[in-house]
C-alpha cells in the first residue's frame, strides 16, 4: 500500500477477509521505524502469550477481543486503542471475530 494512499475504514475493512478457524494478516506499511499490519481473528482464535522488543498499539476496527498484559486482562472492543509495552508479555484471544490494526513502533 502506498503510503500517501487515502483509504477509508470499508475500504480497509475490505482489504482482508475472516477465514474459518485462523487468524489471518496483511501488512500495510513496513519502515524502519515501524510497522503497520491488519489482522483478522475468528471468534476463539488468537495469539499466544509472547513479548515484543517494541511497543505496539492495536486499535480495534470490529469486535471484540480480551488481550493480556502482564497477567493483566483488557476486554477491547469496536473503537478501542490499547498499548502493549515493549518486553511485557502479551497475549490475545478474539470473543468475537476481530479486525484490528497492529501498529509497531521500532523508535
Amino acid at each position: 500500500m502506498n503510503q500517501s494512499q487515502e483509504i477509508s475504514k470499508g475500504q480497509l475493512m475490505a482489504l482482508l477477509d475472516y477465514q474459518n478457524n485462523a487468524v489471518v494478516s496483511r501488512e500495510l506499511l513496513n519502515k524502519p521505524t515501524g510497522t503497520v499490519t491488519l489482522f483478522a481473528f475468528d471468534r476463539d482464535q488468537g495469539l499466544s502469550e509472547h513479548s515484543a522488543p517494541f511497543d505496539a498499539l492495536v486499535q480495534i476496527l470490529e469486535g471484540e477481543m480480551e488481550i493480556r498484559i502482564s497477567g493483566q486482562s483488557h476486554s477491547v472492543h469496536t473503537g478501542d486503542y490499547i498499548v502493549m509495552p515493549a518486553n511485557d508479555p502479551h497475549a490475545l484471544k478474539a470473543q468475537t471475530p476481530v479486525k484490528m490494526l497492529l501498529t509497531m513502533i521500532k523508535s
